[in-house]
């Protein structure tokens, strides 16, 4: 009798746990999904110069998440080919940026990269080539549209000597999409 009593509480503990574990599994809201991707925004950069002995070329894409309204942070990546005369570069790089929006119309940045850079340059028959990394701190400002970002940003740690930008103050424009 004991045995036969045993063994009706474990059906009894067993059915009671499934259904627990049923009605826990599908009492789950299947609209609660993460939302991560949709408050991830891509955006890119590209630049392209020509002019008389010389070439230039850069893209930079990235990928922001938008925490609120007012303040999104992310990652890019930058890559630049610099050509002049006898003179040639790549520079290339991750880049990390926070943005913040106190209005509609102005987005404010911090932006830091790092850029390894590969220079050569050709001089009566020899070749001297240097590979170093060149560090940018930038703090921007500008002015904000749906999809697009126009503004300056600055260069707070800009040294001449290593630097791919000619001066600490640079402009940009950020597409959104």
């Amino acid at each position: 009798m004991l045995h036969t009593f045993l063994q009706f509480n474990k059906k009894i503990v067993l059915t009671v746990l499934m259904t627990f574990v049923f009605a826990v599994c599908f009492a789950q809201n299947k609209s609660t999904k993460s939302d991560f991707w949709q408050n991830v925004n891509f955006y890119g950069g590209f630049g392209i110069n020509f002019s008389n002995g010389g070439f230039n070329g850069s893209i930079s894409p990235g990928a922001v998440y938008q925490f609120n309204e007012i303040v999104s942070a992310g990652l890019g990546a930058n890559v630049n080919f610099y050509k002049f005369n006898e003179q040639k570069f790549w520079a290339y790089g991750p880049s990390a940026i926070v943005l913040v929006n106190p209005i509609k119309q102005i987005q404010l940045s911090g932006e830091y990269e790092t850029l390894r850079v590969n220079s050569s340059i050709q001089t009566n028959g020899s070749d001297i080539e240097q590979d170093y990394w060149s560090d940018a701190l930038f703090l921007g400002i500008g002015y904000r549209t749906r999809h697009a970002t126009v503004g300056f940003r600055y260069n707070v740690i800009y040294d001449e000597s290593d630097s791919i930008y000619l001066n600490a103050l640079v402009p940009f424009v950020r597409i959104n999409f």
